[in-house]
């Protein structure tokens, strides 16, 4: 009886509330919550540290690095890569090129365009070259031909007063100069083997075969074309004392000797190049000639014994002859009797190429196996469009 009233006398637990089990529940909940966002941040960092791990050491045996997340290519250049690569051309049919309303596949030979990114690289390595390229007017068109006009001449001008009649001005003279594209193409070729390597840079290594092949058939063409299938070069036209140049030809200084430099004052010859040029055009002025001519200018000195050669100071500058850029062309002659060893004139305005900016690529795997060929080929031409604007060293007496 006593044990029973002491049990009924002990304070009996409170219940707990409804809004203290929720707010107890929700605790638990976002603690968990927290070990789980905790957990997926350590695996994902693990991940991570061992992805950039196995990236370092597939570098170091020169394989291609892995990637945390899929390549997304341009779907012509994926494309033209597995027409490199294989021959498979189902891909580029029907795709237009960016920026071009045009198929990719051109009518009647089979070939396709080369894409976007390739050609510009090849745009690149074309200008890097020692070609006149680099110096002189480059012109893109869609036609067969381009057409320059130049007015030749300078417009009439006097002086007028108030009452006197005022004379009439002489009539501009206006030139136009046509030039020709003509085809140029280059045919690298590659083993199946080497194209079936995916680390293999298919396509860098076929822009850079093909920059090789047009720099020198272009850098040949500009200095000595002669128009019949190729652009016309620099030393095509008639060749006068520079005394007695017309429009149509072009003028030269003569060295003072039959077949070299004279043997004395023999920087006379340059000097004189130099000031034939007349002098708006002498601001943008370059030198062309090939490297035995240089071997031979660099030694000249003037009358206080210094040297009018001077190479670049950084990296990449042009020598410089006289303070004026030289651009070594192996396509000019040597020096010998009667040549025309070096030009001098602003080339911007002397010479024009224009060419069509789509490059096409023919893959022939049957020609010469196990090689595959690669026919490529553009349009281009060359022409003089300013024959006030470029001179010419002659080695004569006169």
């Amino acid at each position: 009886m006593t044990e029973t009233k002491a049990r009924a006398g002990e304070s009996m637990p409170s219940a707990q509330t409804p809004a203290a089990e929720a707010k107890a529940a929700m605790t638990g909940f976002l603690s968990e919550f927290n070990r789980f966002q905790d957990d997926v941040k350590s695996t994902l960092k693990h991940q991570e540290e061992r992805l950039t791990m196995l990236n370092a050491k597939t570098m170091a045996y020169g394989r291609p690095a892995l990637s945390a997340r899929a390549e997304v290519e341009a779907p012509h250049q994926k494309a033209f890569n597995a027409y490199l690569r294989s021959g498979d051309d189902d891909g580029l049919r029907g795709l237009t090129l960016e920026g071009k309303a045009m198929s990719t596949a051109v009518a009647a030979d089979g070939g396709y365009l080369v894409d976007p990114q390739t050609a510009e690289r090849i745009q690149s390595l074309l200008l890097s070259t020692s070609s006149l390229r680099s110096i002189a007017n480059v012109v893109q068109v869609e036609a067969t031909s381009f057409d320059v006009i130049v007015d030749r001449s300078e417009v009439g001008s006097g002086w007028a007063t108030e009452a006197a009649a005022t004379t009439e001005s002489a009539t501009p003279v206006i030139e136009r100069i046509s030039i020709k594209l003509h085809e140029l193409a280059a045919m690298p070729k590659a083993s199946q083997r080497l194209l079936d390597d995916s680390a293999f840079d298919v396509e860098g290594w076929l822009a850079e075969k093909i920059a090789t092949r047009f720099t020198r058939a272009e850098a040949s063409a500009f200095i000595n074309g002669d128009g019949v299938d190729k652009p016309k070069g620099i030393l095509l036209p008639t060749k006068v004392a520079n005394a007695s140049w017309v429009w149509g030809q072009v003028g030269y200084i003569p060295t003072g000797a039959a077949a070299d430099f004279a043997p004395t004052n023999s920087v006379d010859c340059i000097v004189n190049l130099v000031y034939a040029l007349g002098a708006d055009y002498r601001a943008n002025a370059a030198f062309v000639m090939n490297s035995k001519t240089v071997g031979a200018v660099r030694k000249m000195k003037d009358a206080d014994g210094r040297f009018m050669w001077s190479d670049g100071l950084a990296a990449g500058e042009p020598a410089r002859l006289m303070g004026y850029p030289v651009l070594v062309s192996e396509d000019m002659p040597d020096v010998g009797a009667n040549t025309y060893p070096i030009a001098f004139g602003d080339f911007r305005a002397a010479y024009t190429i224009a060419e069509r900016p789509d490059l096409r690529i023919l893959r022939d795997p049957f020609s010469a196996k196990p090689n595959v060929l690669f026919y490529a080929n553009k349009r281009v031409g060359g022409d003089i469009t300013d024959y006030a604007a470029i001179k010419l060293l002659k080695v004569a007496v006169s």
